[in-house]
């Protein structure tokens, strides 16, 4: 119970009391470095001030990240142990989802399905939302710094996602990568750059429509083919005289292209054309022209997809391997928590471990790094994940009910010999296309909204 909830205390006692713990606060600040890693460190005066989440004496676990994984990892923490302090920081002021928003850029899902509240999320589960920009994180005495102010912290969950680089695209220039974000965004962070694409899809009169499918481990891997199919199902629908040209850096879809081709070849022949293979080495955004190891490609108008990198909070934080392109986070892939550093956790889109990185391996695997530190908090040990079957849907038509399904089983198993995961069996997909499908993909979106954000534990 709060001191100014506590019977017997008058308001001047509170507004007093409040005033003498921000004066201990403030010298705490002062004397950091003096007390060993629990005191809080000196910052910089723009950040000098405590942001305004509550203390209460209990431990806390700082979330830094609302996506998928971040608010799975915050809802499962209150679950797991109601009496925690879960804080989670976001910067966004309200959550925009990846999956199912091919669907909403052609007309056929309501944004409202795909747009929710971080103050809901909280409300309903029992935790704190810090609508704040992580600035720094002092991992040696366990300060997040934002924006809004500095917070503790006993366990840190970070779950920031993805970056785009730009520099393994043949554009290393910052400028001409702002350039690029702005007018060809890639709308695979969600946001503006989904009503950018969704304007540019409105005003499209005739022509390319340009899309890339980077290397890597990049997002929902049959998204990009997904988003192909919409806009060849758009423009068919619209009859709009042009054609979605698919520039794939594989030489085969990273995943089992079976349905998807099938839909290609029956609905979309006249409308999409996928060049495999491709290797970018440079965009001229004037020109609106792709040089590629296959010549040059032009286009009228095109959303690009560079390969990705792990948040650059990571690397700025010391916690992203530099000695690996991505920059995903270095951490233990058994227990999840950043090599040293066993009071900082990493998951969702910026581990490194081979799992796809989509909307359902992100929610699955938070509830497992959750599981990790109440655990390691009660002294308890928990074995490696166990990689989920996953059901991927892909919407293939400009009905939403009509979608291929890929039922994926990881079949993915910890090798302690290699120290990583490796396939114990291929992936089965099946690849009919049908409302089932289709409606079993609209009601697999609404069941995780409904749990992330509207059902109460």
């Amino acid at each position: 119970m709060s001191d100014g909830k506590r019977k017997g205390f008058s308001r001047r006692e509170v507004i007093r009391g409040a005033g003498a713990a921000t004066a201990m606060g403030a010298a705490s600040v002062a004397m950091a470095g003096t007390k060993g890693k629990s005191a809080v460190p000196h910052p910089p005066r723009a950040f000098s001030r405590q942001a305004e989440v509550p203390g209460f004496g209990k431990a806390r676990v700082v979330v830094v990240g609302g996506g998928w994984a971040g608010l799975e990892v915050a809802r499962q923490l209150k679950k797991l142990k109601p009496e925690l302090n879960v804080v989670l920081i976001e910067k966004r002021a309200m959550f925009f989802s990846c999956p199912l928003s091919n669907l909403w850029l052609v007309g056929k899902l309501p944004l409202d399905e795909l747009v929710h509240s971080f103050a809901d999320a909280a409300r309903n589960h029992g935790y704190t939302w810090l609508h704040a920009a992580v600035v720094d994180v002092d991992r040696e005495r366990r300060v997040v710094y934002t924006d809004e102010g500095w917070l503790t912290y006993d366990y840190l969950v970070l779950a920031p996602g993805i970056d785009y680089d730009y520099g393994r695209f043949g554009v290393p220039d910052p400028g001409e990568a702002a350039r690029l974000r702005s007018m060809y965004p890639a709308a695979f962070k969600p946001g503006s750059e989904h009503l950018t694409l969704k304007h540019k899809l409105d005003e499209f009169e005739e022509g390319t429509f340009l899309l890339t499918v980077p290397s890597g481990n990049y997002r929902c891997l049959p998204a990009p083919y997904e988003r192909a199919c919409m806009i060849a199902g758009y423009m068919k629908e619209n009859d709009i005289k042009g054609k979605v040209v698919l520039l794939d850096s594989h030489e085969r879809p990273p995943f089992r292209p079976d349905g998807i081709s099938e839909a290609i070849e029956t609905l979309y022949k006249d409308y999409i054309e996928i060049v495999p293979g491709v290797r970018v080495k440079g965009i001229d955004a004037s020109r609106r022209t792709v040089q590629t190891n296959k010549g040059d490609i032009t286009f009228d108008d095109a959303s690009i997809y560079p390969p990705i990198r792990g948040a650059k909070i990571l690397e700025r934080t010391g916690i992203a391997k530099t000695d690996e392109p991505g920059l995903f986070a270095n951490i233990d892939p058994v227990n999840y928590h950043v090599i040293g550093d066993e009071r900082v956790f990493v998951c969702g889109d910026a581990r490194p471990m081979p799992f796809v990185k989509a909307g359902f391996a992100a929610n699955y695997e938070a509830g497992h790094v959750a599981r990790l530190i109440t655990n390691q908090m009660d002294g308890k040990d928990m074995g490696p994940l166990q990689s989920p079957g996953m059901m991927c849907y892909v919407a293939v038509n400009a009905d939403p009910l009509q979608s291929i399904a890929f039922k994926i089983s990881f079949g993915m198993v910890y090798d302690r010999e290699t120290g990583g995961y490796v396939f114990r069996q291929k992936a089965q997909a099946f690849v009919n296309r049908s409302r089932s499908f289709g409606k079993a993909n609209l009601q697999w979106g609404r069941s995780l909204f409904n749990e992330m954000f509207y059902s109460t534990l």
